[in-house]
């Protein structure tokens, strides 16, 4: 108890001459923004008058002391009405209908007294068995029906219900038009509590995402409904005592005061994002010995400071050590930018762009991020990228660049866009013959000559040494990795192909053949570049989605949408005229 006089005395200190701007007048005084930020401050809360009382704060108490001692320091009070139970009974045992009404009296009566408001807003804890599916018992049925009945009654009388709601819950069915019914006279505020140990042993990036996420989706339902969002909100839990949700013996201080941070701007994001009307803050009580905690009120001046840092000086309470950045782990993206990592961006401009073509975001994002992570000490060259695309034109499209031109419009591409392509691909080519593959053995070719013997196959002489030809000018080319223009050409006659290696002059020197009439003898130096191709290819593709699944852990995405760890090869699916056959 000497510990917590300590930080109490401190906090009420640190907290002096600091005032948040005031807000346009609303409900009984309260400001007329979104959201509303609303602190359990009830009897167990034992240093709820330094911590909470002050200007900026607006605490949820029932007691009429409580709310005067609190408002004679400068907070504004609401009321917080315990026990929902004790006015609508439970799913199983529902309260006797004709004794709501009473209840709603005495909930009004007790909430005016205490606010010393006529219309005030009252908290209701808690709604019970939100997820039950339809058709629900006789008794639930009740239950839900006393419900609706208590805010509609509460809202007839012009005060505002903000109703506490801990499950997910199920909409569908008969269930939709209860949900549309209390969604028109309540706020309809749902509890989302995390294990502290979890999110922060997932890391500041990554905890920080879970957790909004988990909000996005704990009101996605209710919005899914058509619920106007400003009259949603959330419960974030501080609670202290094992299996609750909360610190979950997190340790040490230092650690609880950061996931406090933490919490408290994801929140903050996902309100602002949605435009959600309210977030209440919840487990700053102290009930049992289990929930007994000398950190509480650090942990609430550091929430104080998240949400707003001239409501208490948190890190001056918190101590050294502690991270005063109220960006950390935060979406924080300048204007144009989609997602950003390691300093690096991709703008809402290029993803529009290639999702043009792709015609799906999704997929474009994926293509983008992976492009970026490729390129992280990969680079490649504009005059090469430039020296590909004369090729292309060359050979596909006779010299002309209109047509190339056209080609990609009827695609919905750019020329910029199609640089990117062929930087990738020329890109992924280069990283893929970095990696030390195994020669195939003989047992490798004799069994792959085996399985496809169907393949076709075509002896051929080049102007080059490709790779497809294991580094010959002469000999069997399969296909693939061979391109496919070798199989269409007449006998003795030529034509040039496009590479990662540059343009190459192809002679089709015999038919085209199954690959399995030919002696293993004959056909193992094909076989040898075929494997070795498929070699490479696979571990381009997993060192990439490592690199990317590393990369997630620190990226930054709006909205925390997220790309997937993939390979897409964008040419051969959508632009094919770029494939360079390798």
């Amino acid at each position: 108890m000497r510990s917590l006089a300590v930080v109490l005395i401190a906090v009420a200190a640190l907290g002096l001459g600091q005032v948040s701007p005031a807000a346009r007048s609303g409900q009984c005084g309260l400001p007329d923004a979104t959201p509303l930020w609303l602190d359990y401050a009830e009897g167990s809360v034992s240093f709820r008058n330094e911590v909470f009382g002050r200007p900026g704060v607006i605490a949820a108490t029932s007691g009429m002391t409580n709310a005067a001692d609190l408002r004679a320091r400068g907070a504004q009070t609401v009321y917080w009405w315990m026990k929902l139970t004790k006015l609508a009974g439970t799913p199983s045992k529902p309260a006797d209908p004709s004794a709501v009404a009473a209840g709603v009296d005495e909930v009004l009566t007790k909430a005016v007294a205490a606010t010393g408001c006529d219309t005030p807003l009252i908290v209701l804890n808690e709604l019970n068995s939100a997820g039950s599916t339809t058709p629900l018992t006789p008794a639930n049925a009740q239950y839900r029906a006393n419900v609706l009945e208590i805010v509609r009654g509460i809202a007839a009388r012009g005060a505002r219900p903000l109703l506490l709601v801990a499950a997910k819950p199920y909409t569908g069915g008969e269930a939709r038009d209860w949900w549309l019914g209390l969604g028109e006279a309540a706020d309809i505020v749902r509890e989302v509590y995390f294990p502290a140990p979890t999110i922060m042993r997932a890391g500041v990036t990554l905890g920080s995402r879970t957790m909004r996420r988990a909000f996005r989706e704990g009101v996605a339902p209710l919005l899914g409904l058509g619920l106007r969002p400003e009259r949603l909100g959330l419960v974030i839990g501080f609670q202290s005592g094992l299996g609750k949700g909360g610190r979950e013996g997190l340790r040490p201080t230092s650690a609880w005061l950061r996931f406090t941070k933490l919490q408290t701007l994801a929140a903050k994001q996902v309100a602002g994002e949605l435009r959600l009307g309210s977030i209440v803050s919840w487990g700053w009580g102290t009930f049992d010995q289990a929930g007994a905690d000398p950190d509480k009120a650090r942990a609430a001046c550091v929430y104080l400071w998240s949400r707003d840092e001239a409501l208490c000086d948190g890190p001056a309470l918190a101590g050294p050590g502690f991270d005063a950045s109220r960006e950390e782990g935060q979406i924080v993206l300048p204007p144009g930018v989609r997602c950003s990592v390691d300093g690096r961006v991709i703008t809402s401009a290029s993803l529009d762009s290639l999702a043009a073509v792709t015609g799906d975001s999704n997929v474009a994002l994926s293509v983008l991020f992976a492009t970026l992570v490729e390129a992280i000490g990969h680079p490649v060259g504009s005059p090469r990228v430039l020296d590909i695309e004369r090729s292309i034109i060359d050979v596909r499209f006779r010299g002309q660049r209109a047509a190339y031109r056209a080609a990609l419009r009827a695609r919905g591409a750019t020329e910029a866009l199609a640089r990117e392509v062929i930087a990738g691909w020329l890109r992924r080519d280069d990283v893929a013959r970095r990696f030390r593959v195994a020669v195939p053995t003989a047992a490798e070719v004799a069994l792959y000559h085996g399985l496809y013997g169907d393949l076709p196959a075509r002896r051929v002489r080049t102007s080059t040494t490709p790779s497809w030809l294991d580094g010959r000018r002469r000999g069997y080319a399969l296909v693939p990795p061979a391109p496919a223009q070798v199989l269409s050409l007449e006998t003795g006659s030529s034509t040039p192909v496009v590479t990662s290696e540059g343009a190459v002059t192809v002679t089709a020197l015999d038919e085209v053949v199954p690959l399995g009439i030919l002696p293993l003898a004959v056909a193992d130096d094909a076989v040898t570049a075929a494997l070795l191709a498929q070699a490479r290819a696979r571990a381009f593709q997993a060192w990439s989605v490592r690199a990317q699944g590393r990369a997630l852990s620190r990226a930054r995405c709006a909205g925390d949408a997220m790309p997937a760890a993939t390979t897409v090869d964008v040419a051969s699916v959508y632009l094919p005229f770029l494939a360079l056959d390798a």
